[in-house]
């Protein structure tokens, strides 16, 4: 993967990992509930999302050993699900965190686990990594390397802006309700600019 290409695709993945999603908000919660111990269940979702990029990659990688118009098709449809996954976005309310009681505390196990379900069981994830990693491939190189650099930049991604969001959210949830909407709308202005801008280069 060209460094300029990998340096999109890190802006890009950031921008998800930013986005209010099912795992942001566990990360969120359990940062709240359980302290330093919501690493568990952050690096379940890093792990979650891994499975998904290698299923999303692969079956793409499948398909291109068909026909290469292929990957020309899902980088349209996948530029078309971008742009309509960011108008949903900007519209989204803001996320907030509600927390009453800290309850028991959570074996590490468990909250991996609820980590890498909330990311397996979300069919948004595998539909946004279908449409967005395509964007990204090139078929005249190794698909097993790519994956590599691919999934382990997305996770390092995850984890380290979770682990953010988990170490401060006492502090960003207020936030989050305060200017939430702003944010929401710069998280899908980024994925609009991703769908409108990506089919055409090159």
């Amino acid at each position: 993967m060209d460094f300029q290409v990998w340096l999109i695709y890190f802006l890009a993945a950031t921008g998800l990992s930013l986005s209010p999603g099912p795992n942001g908000l566990l990360a969120l919660t359990h940062g709240a509930l359980h302290g330093r111990k919501a690493i568990y269940t952050i690096a379940g979702g890093a792990v979650g999302f891994v499975v998904i990029i290698a299923l999303s990659m692969f079956g793409i990688g499948a398909l291109l050993q068909t026909s290469l118009v292929w990957l020309m098709v899902l980088k349209w449809l996948g530029a078309g699900y971008l742009v309509w996954l960011g108008v949903q976005v900007w519209r989204s309310p803001p996320i907030g965190l509600s927390v009453e009681h800290a309850g028991a505390t959570r074996a590490g196990w468990s909250m991996f686990r609820q980590g890498a379900l909330s990311a397996l069981t979300n069919p948004k994830a595998l539909l946004f990594f279908a449409a967005f990693l395509p964007q990204f491939i090139d078929p005249a190189r190794s698909l097993m390397l790519q994956f590599v650099v691919m999934a382990t930049t997305f996770a390092a991604i995850e984890i380290a802006t979770e682990t953010f969001i988990a170490s401060l959210a006492s502090r960003i949830s207020p936030w989050l309700r305060r200017v939430g909407r702003r944010f929401n709308q710069v998280c899908g202005g980024i994925f609009i600019a991703i769908g409108v801008v990506l089919p055409l280069r090159g």
